[in-house]
């Protein structure tokens, strides 16, 4: 597997290097690519299926019909082989740490022990729920209303045992240079509000089982009236669910910042001691907060006194041994994936031991593991020409910003002054995240899990106060994907998606175009997506469309939402619209992006024919087969209503439907089952 990630980095320095041929911040032209492979497994298509009828089954059928989605996962795709491959590669590293932890302190050590820890099963077995006693313990003290702001900044602090709302520090998206304390709702085990309220047979069902969840744990833990604990949590979490406003509402940066001064958040909540919670938090210090769901905040407030002090006890004792069930005995564990896995997800068994031990490690020492990945895997020529090819891509969309015709003088220089400010980073951070703080003691790994939550937990809190650090990264360089951040004004590629299929050593230009490419443009529009363009180039939160042009942009916004609405894959869900809104709008402006800068890239020429299939074409194929995907159906149930992500198989084929070069390629007609009137094309970025 190391060998096999090791090529792939090698694969990409080459991929790049053809479609950037050493150029940064410009387009260029050149001459026509060398003939190459085809760059896409044909051995995937289904040929019963036209590409004008529906081209994600046309591009990935086969793969579809003969592709088995392993028993521990819940889906299976492009992303998730590639994520397999990342998984494998930290295996072989923290393998290596257990064996050879080298010196005391180190980061090495601290991986190996922390990995060592979570595989020495016979221990875990022997301790049982003693390492968490000292936590049950300051739950008991639960006595009165008035200790709950006590009890839920300490669970808040350790993490998994918090109360109804969260609080956190981040920047402020109305001075982004500035860090402020945000208070979120929160309190629910269940993936989502709906969960809770929708009574369709199969959540009913799902409520059901969830409460023989808490039934098995609290027996487990040995806590009085197991049964009836679990009722009345599930009755404590369906009244504040009942409150929480909806993922597509809570997605809207203009209704969420609501900055007030912690007065006017005991206001809103009287019957709870802010001022202590914030002070045992250890936010002591803020003045200001920006609440993200007011009304939320006022209608808690009656559950918080109208709940008794033992319900509360329970509630946070359920939190306790639900977010620790992995750390703790095999009977604990199997409880929470027959729950978690099997029914809300449709696992068929459980990861092995050491890949939940892999994901432990990273999710307690992320950038650590990430800095050894990057020294043994990651070649650094690698940084530099992919930086050429998203400055290509950047190109491209000043481009499209001067060529839209929806957008009037005043705001389109706004958006390129937006786009010239952008920050790119690459691969990994200039700095890696320090651990020293962290200790690890080999033989305590409830108590090594609780010091990482801690040590995560007083890291974010000590920014408070302090400029916002831009360095940072939100992701570590084994994690395959990417991300832009709005505050930031910044667009982030880690180093393992820097392999096939997003780029591929055999293909041509094309197919990287329509695959990194396409991932690229992506991130790059969520800068001017739905909420993305509610900030400028410094990340800060203001208007700065014109209002005629916000009413075309909102025009074209709806209409795509209402494109993907129309969209059932589950009966009886559709897909949600407005909570897919922004990464509808990165995936369509994102094509667009990529097309333009491969076309450009052609020097005007046209591509070579390749197995017969023209440029255009293995553009659009490229980006298909990195959407090729199956999901169970639990999962997909999930995704719909928690994910501001629409599935795999739709985001491969819907954007397509509103592109014009796509029709062009493939000769689309009205009578095709992918046609989609000119009018009613939508076009944004």
């Amino acid at each position: 597997m190391m060998e096999r990630s090791r090529f792939g980095f090698r694969a990409a320095l080459v991929a790049l290097a053809l479609v950037a041929s050493g150029c940064a911040g410009r387009l260029h032209e050149k001459q026509a690519p060398p003939i190459r492979a085809l760059g896409v497994d044909t051995a995937n298509f289904d040929r019963a299926v036209r590409p004008q009828d529906d081209f994600s089954q046309f591009a990935n059928g086969s793969w579809v019909k003969k592709t088995e989605i392993p028993a521990d996962r819940a889906r299976w795709g492009s992303f998730d082989e590639l994520r397999d491959a990342s998984e494998a590669a930290v295996h072989a590293i923290v393998e290596d740490a257990a064996r050879s932890p080298g010196k005391a302190g180190s980061n090495t050590q601290k991986i190996g022990d922390l990995y060592a820890d979570f595989m020495d099963v016979g221990r875990i077995e022997a301790l049982g729920t003693k390492p968490l006693q000292p936590q049950l313990d300051h739950i008991a003290q639960l006595k009165t209303t008035a200790d709950l702001a006590a009890a839920f900044a300490y669970g808040q602090r350790r993490g998994g045992s918090g109360g109804p709302f969260g609080v956190f520090v981040g920047a402020d998206q109305k001075n982004s240079r500035a860090n402020i304390v945000g208070v979120n709702q929160g309190g629910l085990s269940l993936p989502d509000r709906d969960y809770y309220l929708r009574q369709d047979e199969k959540f009913v069902a799902i409520r059901k089982a969830y409460t023989g969840y808490i039934t098995q744990l609290m027996t487990l833990a040995q806590q009085p009236d197991p049964a009836g604990a679990a009722a009345r949590i599930l009755a404590l979490e369906t009244s504040v669910a009942e409150k929480q406003w909806d993922r597509a509402r809570s997605r809207d940066r203009n209704a969420t910042y609501n900055r007030m001064s912690v007065t006017e958040l005991q206001a809103l909540t009287p019957s709870f001691a802010w001022k202590t919670f914030l002070t045992d938090a250890g936010m002591g210090a803020a003045t200001e907060v920006v609440v993200r769901q007011p009304d939320y905040l006022k209608a808690v407030d009656p559950i918080l006194t109208s709940t008794p002090p033992a319900t509360w006890r329970e509630y946070l004792t359920f939190r306790t041994l639900n977010s620790a069930a992995e750390v703790l005995p095999a009977a604990f564990s199997q409880a929470r994936f027959d729950f978690y896995g099997r029914v809300l997800e449709g696992l068929k068994e459980p990861r092995p031991r050491w890949k939940v031990g892999v994901g432990m490690v990273e999710g307690a020492m992320g950038e650590a593991v990430g800095q050894l990945y990057v020294q043994r895997y990651f070649q650094p020529e690698a940084k530099a020409r992919m930086d050429a090819m998203v400055h290509n891509i950047l190109a491209s969309f000043r481009i499209a910003i001067d060529s839209l015709d929806w957008m009037g003088p005043a705001t389109r220089t706004q958006a390129q002054a937006k786009l010239a400010k952008f920050t790119v980073k690459i691969a990994y951070p200039d700095k890696f995240r320090a651990y020293s703080k962290l200790e690890i003691k080999r033989g305590d790994l409830v108590g090594n899990m609780m010091r990482a939550r801690a040590f995560a937990y007083e890291d974010m809190i000590d920014q408070l106060g302090k400029p916002v650090d831009r360095a940072r990264w939100g992701m570590t360089p084994q994690t395959v994907n990417a991300y832009y951040n709005a505050t930031n004004n910044e667009i982030v590629f880690p180093a393992a998606i820097l392999q096939p299929p997003f780029f591929n050593v055999n293909a041509d230009d094309a197919v990287n175009y329509g695959a990194i490419g396409a991932v690229i443009g992506h991130e790059t529009s969520h800068a001017f997506d739905d909420q993305g363009s509610k900030s400028d180039g410094d990340g800060n939160l203001r208007d700065w469309f014109t209002p005629e042009d916000l009413k075309a942009f909102q025009a074209k916004t709806t209409a795509l939402a209402n494109q993907y609405a129309a969209y059932e894959p589950v009966p009886g869900i559709h897909i949600n619209g407005r909570l897919t809104l922004g990464e509808n709008i990165g995936d369509l402006s994102g094509i667009a992006a990529a097309y333009r800068a491969y076309r450009i890239s052609l020097g005007g020429k046209e591509a070579p024919v390749i197995d017969g299939f023209t440029g255009d074409q293995r553009f659009f194929m490229g980006y298909a087969q990195i959407w090729r995907s199956k999901m169970r159906d639990e999962a997909l149930r999930n995704q719909l209503l928690t994910d501001p992500h629409s599935p795999g198989q739709y985001r491969a084929f819907v954007p397509l439907t509103d592109f014009d070069p796509f029709y062009a390629a493939f000769n689309v007609q009205p009578t095709d089952k992918m046609y989609r009137a000119p009018a009613d094309r939508v076009k944004i970025w």
